[in-house]
């Protein structure tokens, strides 16, 4: 499974995924303040999913950051994104984005290309097109296992499953 992930984290460079650097970036940011702004949010959301990155700014300046702050507080994964959730402009995947961001240690971007990797490797059964908190939970138990298995973190084991799926999918995603 090592030779696996790295693989496949080579090639993630050549998918259309979130840039990890932009996370980094974005994660150094959210510990330094302790919470996001509307407008940072916004960028997490435009570089997960430009169509409806636009929904973000719908939100009121204080709920975002206090909703960000709440999500460093409450300890299990449900909750996490659960939380986020209830901002315009962030289901699970792009909610997955702000917490492998703060913690890629403990979280992965996950998507529809994660879960379809995952289906393949049998680490799930059957196919997802939309994502919700309970979801997440499902994903990130079995992308820790592989990272534990591996070393590598738990952020670069999603981009890894993302960037499997990008090189082996025959058609559309969806």
């Amino acid at each position: 499974m090592e030779s696996f992930v790295a693989d496949n984290l080579e090639y993630y460079a050549e998918t259309q995924g979130v840039l990890p650097s932009r996370l980094e970036e974005f994660g150094e940011t959210y510990r330094d303040q302790g919470y996001l702004t509307r407008d940072q949010l916004y960028e997490i959301a435009y570089e997960s999913s430009t169509r409806s990155a636009y929904h973000v700014e719908k939100n009121p300046e204080e709920r975002c950051r206090t909703v960000t702050e709440n999500v460093l507080i409450v300890e299990d994964d449900f909750s996490k994104i659960h939380l986020l959730t209830g901002l315009s402009g962030f289901k699970a995947p792009t909610a997955s984005c702000v917490l492998a961001a703060y913690d890629p240690d403990r979280h992965a971007v996950v998507d529809t290309r994660v879960w379809a990797s995952l289906e393949r490797l049998d680490y799930l059964e059957g196919r997802k097109e939309s994502f919700d908190a309970a979801d997440y939970v499902t994903m990130i138990g079995p992308i820790r296992e592989i990272a534990a298995e591996t070393g590598y973190s738990v952020a670069e084991v999603g981009y890894a499953l993302f960037a499997y799926d990008d090189k082996v999918r025959d058609g559309t995603l969806h």
